[in-house]
């Protein structure tokens, strides 16, 4: 597995760079080599591709450590059945797989890159194949919108019921969303914003700074009432029950989601972890959750809340970007640490917990646009 590895790494960086003409291959020779498999994707491909990509990168990245190899896999052969991809389609793929990985690579590319990637996509396939016939949920849930409410122009909170089935999560996972009114057969993943309950309602908070589909949508057109449609629940940025570590939470903007469920989660259970919370936003304005999150406060003792601001000169809280306050306020060396915000803001304050000596264990982040 070593050397298989090795190869994988060292054949992608080959093509990483060219990641638009290695998708446009894939694809073009994907739908030559079974025309049928085009309607199972949107009518327009673009960000198609970046999630196939994401998905390849994460398993090359992850397939010297078996285990998360084999976690990973298996929930993605889940995820992939909201597509109505079943067991044949995955040698299709891997065909069209291989071609785009030659075409892009060029002279470069050689027999040994190609056996290696042969091997690891019939063990990813494999794999996936087994996840998704291990499972016994449907492939995705229907639910209804219960409420919405915006917050700004580009922010909203909504609440949805599973229907028919039970659909069970863990606090800090997300699941993949469509809203087939708008959007058909065009998916997108979002954290769940509260800890797992009878109800089957999930909460979710979306922002939309510029034309996104799914979450433009979310926001400013979806209604109590609609229907949407969710997949299986992904993400292993779950509470470690076994821990007597207190705990760090650091969320910028709607990165508050899974850390909003982190904490519902421990509120049901926790007397004896000192858990604490850095909530930050440019505006005091786009600190939507900061009251239901002192509402916690009010009651339960062993949590503590800091605000900042990066751009409110004016705000009545800390001032500056979230991960240098988080630095002011440490070291954070014996906690377990959660991160949930954008790329940006996930990185700076990776290397604040760095710094501190965090191990990397007792680190789990979720970010929202690419790393």
């Amino acid at each position: 597995m070593d050397d298989v590895a090795r190869l994988l790494k060292e054949s992608w960086t080959l093509v990483e760079e060219d990641r638009d003409r290695l998708s446009g291959h894939f694809y073009a020779r994907l739908f030559l080599l079974d025309p049928a498999l085009r309607q199972l994707f949107p009518v327009q491909m673009t960000g198609q591709g970046d999630r196939l990509l994401e998905a390849i990168i994460t398993a090359v990245q992850t397939v010297d450590d078996p285990e998360s190899f084999d976690e990973f896999l298996r929930a993605l052969g889940r995820d992939h059945r909201k597509y109505h991809v079943d067991d044949r389609h995955y040698a299709t793929m891997g065909v069209a797989l291989l071609d785009a990985l030659r075409s892009t690579a060029g002279e470069s590319w050689n027999l040994e890159y190609d056996q290696a990637w042969r091997d690891a996509y019939a063990a990813i396939s494999a794999k996936m194949i087994a996840g998704a016939a291990a499972d016994d949920n449907p492939p995705f849930w229907h639910a209804e919108v219960l409420t919405h409410e915006r917050y700004g122009p580009d922010t909203a909170v909504l609440t949805c019921r599973a229907l028919q089935h039970p659909l069970r999560w863990q606090a800090g996972q997300y699941v993949s969303l469509e809203v087939p009114r708008h959007h058909p057969r065009v998916w997108r993943t979002y954290s769940v914003a509260n800890a797992p309950n009878d109800d089957n309602v999930l909460e979710f908070h979306v922002r939309t700074p510029g034309a996104g589909w799914v979450s433009g949508a979310l926001v400013r057109r979806v209604q109590p009432g609609d229907l949407l449609r969710l997949a299986a629940p992904m993400g292993s940025m779950t509470l470690d029950r076994s821990s007597e570590r207190d705990i760090l939470c650091v969320a910028g903007g709607v990165g508050l989601a899974p850390i909003k469920a982190l904490v519902e989660e421990l509120a049901t259970y926790n007397r004896t972890r000192w858990v604490h919370v850095f909530y930050g936003a440019r505006q005091a304005a786009n600190l939507y959750g900061l009251a239901g999150l002192q509402e916690l406060v009010a009651v339960h003792p062993w949590l503590s809340v800091t605000a900042a601001c990066s751009e409110d000169p004016d705000f009545d809280g800390e001032v500056g970007d979230i991960p240098d306050v988080v630095a002011r306020y440490g070291p954070w060396t014996t906690h377990d640490c959660y991160v949930s915000g954008s790329a940006r803001m996930v990185r700076s304050t990776l290397r604040v917990l760095a710094a501190d000596d965090v191990p990397p264990p007792h680190i789990r982040y979720d970010t929202f646009g690419d790393l």
